[in-house]
C-alpha cells in the first residue's frame, strides 16, 4: 500500500465481489479493511451490500478518505485479521447498470439540449433520475426520444472505459461533465468515464464495460423539478421490462373496453374526446337557454328592498362561472340586484347589481348565515361551498 493508506478498488474492478483484506480498525460496528471492495454511498449512488466476516453490511460510507463499513452487528475481530468480503452481486450489477446508463442518458441530453450542464443524479430502487441544468423546458422535451436514442446506444454496444487525469487538463477539455458531487475528495487526479464517442464525463461511480450489459431502458417522464433544471426519470433492467409490461397490459384493457386495437387506440380517443366536448358544447348551450328561460320566469315575480328590485331564486344545470358571465351581460332594466343559487359540488351563489348595492355585503350576509366563503367586486361576486340546499338560501333572501 502507498503510505501505508487503505485502498477502494469497487470504482476500478467493478466486477470483484469475493475477496479477503486485513482488518485496519474496529470500533463498534464501524470497520475499515486495509483493501476493500465495497463502493461507499456518493455521487448520487447507493453504497454496496453485502458481508464482512460473515455479517451483513448496513452502510458503507468514506469519511476523510477511508471507507467505513457499518456491520449490523459488533463482530469478534480485530485490528490485522484477515476477513472475508463478499459484496452483494445482484445489487452491485444493477447499480453498474444503471450508473452507466445515466451517461447513456447524459450523451442523449448532450444532442437534444441546446443548453445543458450537470444538475443532478440518484439511483433509487425501482428508478434513476438524471437531473440537467438548461434553460430549455420540460415541454420541449419528448420522453420517447430519450428512449429511443438511449437504447440505440444500447444496442450498438459502446465500450464504456474508465481511467485518470490531471484535473487541470480535465477541466481545460470541454467535452467532459464533471459529475462529481461535493464529497468527492480534492485530489490532482479525477478519473474519467468515456461511453466511446456518446459521452465522457468525470466521474467516481461503477459501471459495466459495455452499454449492451445494460440491458433495456425506460424512460418513465420528463419534468420541471426547479429553477433552470429538466429531470429526465428511467428505469433499467427487470424494472424496465415490468414498467413496459404494464403500459402494454393497460393500453391492451383500454383498447378492448373501446372495442378497438392497440395501434387504434389513440385515434379511437381523439375521437371520444371530440364527441364529448361535442356534447359538452350542446349541454353548456342547452344549460344557457335553461337559465335565460329561468331569468324571464323569476323577472315576472321580483321583490323590492330598501327601494332596490330585487330578482332571487334558484337555477339548475349551470355552474358559477356560467351564471356570472350571464348576469354579466344583463342590461339595468332586469333588475337592481339579481341573486341566483345553483348546486355544483356544493350550493353557490352569484350576485349581481347597478352599484347602489354592494354584491359583496350580499355575499357575507349569506356566507355569514350559511357558512362558506366568497367575494368579487362590488358589482358582481360569487361564493360556495354554502352549508344549504339552493331553496333555503333563497327563501333567507326573500325575507321581509
Amino acid at each position: 500500500m502507498i503510505d501505508n493508506a487503505p485502498v477502494n478498488r469497487s470504482s476500478q474492478e467493478p466486477y470483484v465481489t469475493s475477496f479477503e483484506s486485513q482488518v485496519r480498525s474496529i470500533d463498534g460496528r464501524a470497520l475499515t479493511l486495509e483493501e476493500t471492495y465495497f463502493y461507499a454511498e456518493g455521487g448520487g449512488q447507493p453504497a454496496d451490500r453485502g458481508t464482512v466476516a460473515g455479517i451483513d453490511v448496513v452502510d458503507v460510507q468514506k469519511r476523510d478518505g477511508v471507507t467505513v463499513h457499518t456491520l449490523a452487528e459488533e463482530p469478534d475481530i480485530g485490528a490485522g485479521d484477515t476477513v472475508e468480503g463478499s459484496v452483494d452481486e445482484s445489487f452491485r450489477t444493477y447499480s453498474m447498470r444503471a450508473h452507466t446508463a445515466s451517461h447513456v442518458i447524459y450523451g442523449a441530453g448532450r444532442k437534444l439540449l441546446d443548453s445543458h450542464g450537470y444538475g443532478g443524479f440518484d439511483i433509487g430502487e425501482d428508478s434513476i433520475r438524471m437531473d440537467f441544468a438548461t434553460s430549455a423546458s420540460d415541454d420541449d422535451l419528448n420522453p420517447l426520444t430519450f428512449q429511443r436514442m438511449a437504447n440505440e446506444v444500447v444496442w450498438d454496444g459502446l465500450s464504456v472505459d474508465w481511467y485518470g487525469m490531471g484535473i487541470e487538463r480535465a477541466r481545460d477539455d470541454d467535452r467532459i461533465v464533471f459529475n462529481l458531487g461535493d464529497d468527492v475528495d480534492t485530489t490532482d487526479t479525477v478519473r474519467i468515464v468515456e461511453v466511446g464517442d456518446w459521452d465522457i464525463s468525470a466521474c467516481g461511480g461503477t459501471h459495466v464495460r459495455n452499454t449492451a450489459e445494460i440491458g433495456p431502458i425506460k424512460v418513465l417522464g420528463v419534468s420541471n423539478p426547479g429553477a433552470d433544471l429538466v429531470r429526465v426519470e428511467y428505469a433499467v433492467g427487470p424494472a424496465a421490462i415490468n414498467r413496459q409490461i404494464d403500459e402494454t397490459r393497460n393500453a391492451t384493457r383500454a383498447a378492448k373496453t373501446l372495442d378497438t386495437s392497440v395501434d387504434d387506440l389513440a385515434r379511437r380517443a381523439e375521437q371520444l374526446l371530440e364527441e364529448k366536448q361535442s356534447l359538452q358544447a350542446e349541454l353548456d348551450e342547452l344549460g344557457e337557454e335553461l337559465l335565460d328561460a329561468r331569468l324571464a320566469a323569476l323577472a315576472e315575480d321580483t321583490q323590492t328592498r330598501d327601494g332596490d328590485e330585487w330578482l332571487v331564486g334558484t337555477v339548475n344545470a349551470v355552474g358559477p362561472n356560467t351564471v356570472a358571465d350571464r348576469i354579466g351581460e344583463l342590461g339595468d332594466d332586469t333588475a337592481d340586484v339579481v341573486v341566483l343559487v345553483g348546486t355544483d359540488g356544493s350550493t353557490f351563489i352569484v350576485v349581481g347589481t347597478g352599484g347602489e348595492t354592494d354584491a359583496n355585503a350580499v355575499i357575507d350576509d349569506v356566507t355569514g348565515e350559511f357558512g362558506g366563503g366568497g367575494g368579487g367586486r362590488p358589482t358582481l361576486a360569487q361564493g360556495g361551498g354554502l352549508d344549504a340546499n339552493p331553496d333555503s338560501v333563497v327563501e333567507y333572501l326573500r325575507r321581509d
